[in-house]
């Protein structure tokens, strides 16, 4: 039972069922889920990636820790010296440790023996360089300085 009007056909209210607007709003639904979880992958990967400047903020700021002391030859065989500063975002605490006294073979002797003249001093450097958001990287490097003896 369809009535005409005007050239147009209209069915009767009772009869019409809504799928269209179930389909639209489960397209909807689907459409908001994909942008939620797209936000948040976005947001998951810049907090990566700027953990990762930050570690590497930190592993920076330890290495010019031990460039430093030995830069201005700032070490000693009486006390640990100990260094600190501030470079890009990073800082840095660095410590210079004495270790040991070890003879160098003298070239004059073919033998390798040695008569004291010359000793290499053996120094540890110990730095520790922090980064925003408590990034942390630590570094040892041990280095010899070469100088005369104790006869």
């Amino acid at each position: 039972m369809q009535r005409r009007i005007c050239g147009t056909q209209h069915r009767p209210v009772g009869r019409q069922r809504g799928a269209t607007l179930v389909v639209g709003l489960v397209l909807l639904l689907v459409l908001t889920v994909l942008g939620v979880s797209g936000m948040n992958m976005a947001t998951l990967e810049i907090t990566m990636s700027s953990n990762s400047q930050f570690q590497q903020d930190a592993f920076q700021a330890a290495e010019t820790g031990i460039d430093v002391p030995i830069a201005q030859r700032n070490f000693t065989t009486f006390t640990a010296t100990t260094n600190e500063g501030v470079v890009g975002d990073g800082e840095y605490r660095s410590e210079t440790v004495f270790m040991e006294t070890t003879p160098v073979p003298d070239i004059a002797f073919s033998m390798g023996t040695s008569t004291g003249s010359v000793q290499a001093f053996h120094f540890n450097v110990r730095s520790v360089g922090t980064g925003p958001r408590n990034a942390v990287s630590t570094h040892v490097q041990s280095f010899y300085v070469v100088g005369p003896g104790g006869q």
